[in-house]
């Protein structure tokens, strides 16, 4: 079969499907949010959200429309391994719940930006919002991108049109239903996206006369011979051990992210959010082997199958195996379901937006703000980031999950380190915080590929900029400078008048469940030493060059 323009050849069944689905989410969105007169409403649902629909929420959120469109192209192109990054950012969630979801939750946060704040004084605050900024709107680009593709393809439109048209629908979608809305519809949008992504992929294998067809995740062993036959080392490890270990990197990345962190503090209660957890981990791990598994397929379809598909189409792999083996109807839901991924994350990284701008900045600078005028601020913050994300995807990278996972990098060094030392290491200090930030910041925005293409870490395009790189090595410099600024700040006179020690460790104490401070917890010096020895190591091999 040649290469071909994917599309529909009846726009009308995909607009069905699409106009069924935005209608089901406005309404639900609607009721969901027509009583949130608080920021508490607005940005965590009043913290009502129950385990089931919470746990379900959290993998919508997560999954993103990466899964349907953006992974599947590098395994298709690439043959990347990303069942390895899968498996280890499966645990964000429960790392985020175990680590320090349940002590800030402790605080009645609204998202990490918060405890920033309290743990950190008000300028480091402000630093980390926005970065995590940058972080949401990167996120929400590599969505932007899915759905303007997805648009493409139903109603063969040019991409730009498609953009822009999906985008204000979506975003539109978004402003209305706030938490509330955004939880429900993600519960909806979760089943939705594990039934059009898994049973069409199945119908695909058995087109193709794979006998484990019916549970895609795990039985496509039979289909393994033939592909070894027309690709000896599709299985084959093809990166250094540096690659592998690089992508733990992308994993504490995601204990950073804003739009996953208040997926904690909807839940009603601790032993809900710990519920949640387990739901996510679950529907994740289905979904994301399904995605390997659909990788896979699309790569046995054009070896063996005479299926071609350019790289400029390659994000488009899932809608292109269902328009070649599948009825159109077919394809029309899971284009549906697609556009729901791509929803469900989008909503997480606006309403992080709207809380960072209208509550960890603007507040934060004028706190007499009326609760109302605080809300009002929110919406327009939430639209106001969806329309910058609309106007970046205009001119997007080669493959969309590029953004999203340079934007997991940027996570792990600016706001990771603030989070998990600042929770368990009651040295650290808004000075080593704020050099942190700012300067682990710098050097990641440097090394990547975006912003001075002249300055990498390895001129591999692939490892550049997906972020690994250049995470594997301003991650330990940050986790450094947070240590060692704060180690020597707190021992310098002319620093610790402006060092509130005491209120800091009543803090940690206070979020972790003491009642009495003990000057000897959390503040281990031994500790903080084997960290920055063992982030130096990392740091080092990470500047060394990388041999793919």
């Amino acid at each position: 079969m040649g290469e071909e323009a994917w599309q529909l050849s009846n726009p009308l069944l995909g607009v069905a499907a699409i106009v069924a689905t935005f209608l089901l989410f406005y309404v639900v969105g609607y009721i969901s949010n027509r009583k949130s007169s608080s920021v508490s409403d607005l940005y965590v649902a009043g913290a009502t959200v129950g385990p089931f629909t919470n746990g379900l929420a959290m993998a919508s959120t997560y999954m993103s429309l990466a899964t349907f469109l953006g992974i599947t192209a590098l395994i298709l192109q690439l043959q990347v391994p990303f069942i390895m990054l899968w498996i280890q950012l499966i645990l964000a969630i429960p790392l985020i719940t175990i680590i320090y979801g349940t002590s800030l939750r402790r605080m009645g946060a609204f998202s990490p930006t918060h405890f920033v704040r309290e743990r950190y004084g008000i300028s480091a605050s402000i630093i980390a919002a926005l970065f995590m900024i940058l972080v949401s709107i990167m996120y929400a680009l590599g969505q932007m991108i899915g759905i303007a593709l997805a648009f493409e393809t139903v109603l063969g439109i040019p991409y730009l049109t498609g953009l822009i048209v999906g985008g204000l629908i979506i975003v539109g979608y978004i402003t209305i239903g706030g938490m509330a809305g955004a939880s429900n519809n993600a519960a909806i949008q979760m089943v939705i996206i594990a039934l059009m992504f898994i049973i069409p992929l199945g119908a695909i294998m058995k087109a193709m006369g794979g006998s484990g067809w019916f549970f895609p995740p795990l039985l496509y062993a039979d289909m393994v011979p033939a592909m070894l036959e027309a690709m000896p080392n599709f299985f084959d490890y093809q990166y250094s051990t540096k690659w592998y270990v690089s992508l733990i990197a992308l994993t504490i990345g995601s204990l950073g992210l804003p739009h996953l962190a208040m997926r904690i503090y909807t839940a009603s209660s601790l032993r809900s959010a710990r519920s949640a957890m387990v739901w996510f981990a679950f529907v994740i791990g289905l979904v994301f082997s399904a995605t390997y598994a659909m990788g896979f397929v699309g790569v046995y379809a054009t070896e063996t199958q005479g299926v071609v598909i350019s790289q400029a189409d390659a994000d488009k792999l899932t809608i292109i195996l269902n328009l070649v083996y599948n009825p159109e109807w077919v394809s029309a839901l899971v284009i549906a379901a697609a556009i729901s991924a791509g929803l469900s994350t989008l909503s997480g990284n606006l309403l992080a937006i709207g809380a960072l701008l209208s509550q960890d900045i603007i507040t934060t600078l004028k706190p007499n703000i009326p609760e109302k005028k605080r809300v009002r601020l929110g919406y327009a913050a939430i639209f106001t980031g969806g329309v910058v994300s609309i106007l970046l995807a205009i001119n997007p990278p080669a493959f969309l999950v590029v953004s999203i996972l340079w934007a997991f990098g940027l996570a792990g060094v600016t706001i990771a380190p603030l989070i998990l030392v600042g929770v368990w290491w009651k040295e650290a200090n808004r000075f080593g915080a704020m050099a942190s930030s700012v300067i682990g910041g710098a050097l990641y925005i440097i090394v990547s590929p975006f912003v001075f293409p002249s300055v990498v870490m390895t001129g591999h395009s692939v490892t550049d900029g997906m972020g690994l790189s250049g995470a594997m090595l301003a991650i330990p410099i940050s986790f450094i400078l947070l240590i060692v600024v704060s180690y020597v700040t707190n021992r310098m006179p002319a620093f610790r008048s402006k060092l509130s020690t005491k209120a800091d460790h009543e803090l940690i104490e206070r979020i972790h469940g003491w009642k009495e401070v003990n000057p000897a917890r959390y503040n281990s010096t031994v500790g903080a030493a084997i960290t920055v020895v063992f982030f130096t190591a990392i740091a080092i091999w990470a500047a060394m060059p990388w041999n793919m």
